[in-house]
């Protein structure tokens, strides 16, 4: 069975990822593994207080029990879209959020994670902020980033950019994978600009050995890379988006302000950020 790593602050955002996140567990067959983290105030040497080992104590009884509080609502959730068979284990960690996710996912050897995003700032933050350095570039398993505005709906539709190197046919199997249990048509797009490098007989050898499976393969000449990919959402009914990362400035190029704040409010679909090996 597969694991998901679910880390969780308990906002609308994140329970609306939870729901994703149920729904893509039954999918996979994967269990959830819910993360809650919290931080202990960091106290000058010169002034530490003496009580300092109640005021943890405090703290962490405190989390605990919000914890203890939020878990059974989550499981109602689960049972109200009678997903309440699927395996739901915790974790409560104090410390920083990414120190732990990424020790989280060594040691429960998790095969991907579920987290939800807040709207376009939260997009710009995780997507090339420090964070992106610390999970999608220090994290060796797929990132299913949820806007707060992505209302679940059955999975229909994967969109797919490729670069048609021969590594992403990998990550492109994996996909057709997922696809395959859920009955989704999978749409691999390729923009190809003006310094494109890729032969016409790459792509033809694509589409032959991928010819038995339910992909379609889309080639668009354009230099703006963005505005294809947002239309290809738009105008192909892409339900999720999956892109996988070659390395990390062209994520942070292609994932800036502008084009996450156009995602969120048009099309807010979630992002399934692969590795490549």
């Amino acid at each position: 069975m597969k694991k998901i790593l679910f880390p969780t602050d308990f906002s609308d955002a994140a329970t609306n990822a939870f729901v994703h996140a149920l729904e893509f567990a039954k999918i996979v067959n994967a269990e959830l593994i819910l993360l809650h983290t919290f931080e202990i105030p960091v106290y000058d040497s010169q002034f530490f207080p003496e009580n300092y080992a109640a005021i943890y104590s405090s703290i962490e009884l405190a989390k605990f029990e919000m914890f203890k509080d939020e878990i059974p609502k989550l499981r109602t959730i689960a049972a109200e879209r009678k997903l309440d068979d699927i395996v739901i284990k915790h974790r409560l960690m104090d410390g920083d959020l990414i120190y732990n996710l990424k020790n989280a996912v060594e040691e429960d050897q998790i095969d991907f994670v579920i987290m939800g995003t807040t709207g376009a700032s939260d997009w710009t933050k995780f997507f090339t902020g420090s964070n992106t350095n610390s999970v999608i570039s220090g994290v060796d398993v797929p990132v299913l980033c949820v806007p707060a505005e992505a209302a679940y709906k059955k999975i229909k539709t994967i969109g797919f950019t490729t670069k048609y190197r021969e590594k992403d046919k990998k990550e492109l199997k994996k996909i057709l994978k997922i696809a395959k249990k859920t009955n989704a048509k999978v749409k691999s797009l390729y923009v190809k600009t003006s310094g494109s490098d890729v032969l016409d007989t790459t792509i033809k050898e694509w589409d032959k050995e991928f010819a038995t499976e339910n992909v379609e393969f889309l080639v668009l000449p354009s230099d703006d890379v963005k505005e294809t990919i947002l239309d290809f959402i738009l105008y192909k009914d892409i339900d999720i988006l999956t892109t996988i990362t070659h390395k990390r400035s062209f994520f942070e190029s292609l994932f800036d302000s502008s084009f996450t704040k156009k995602i969120s409010k048009e099309v807010p679909i979630p992002v399934l950020v692969m590795h490549e090996d």
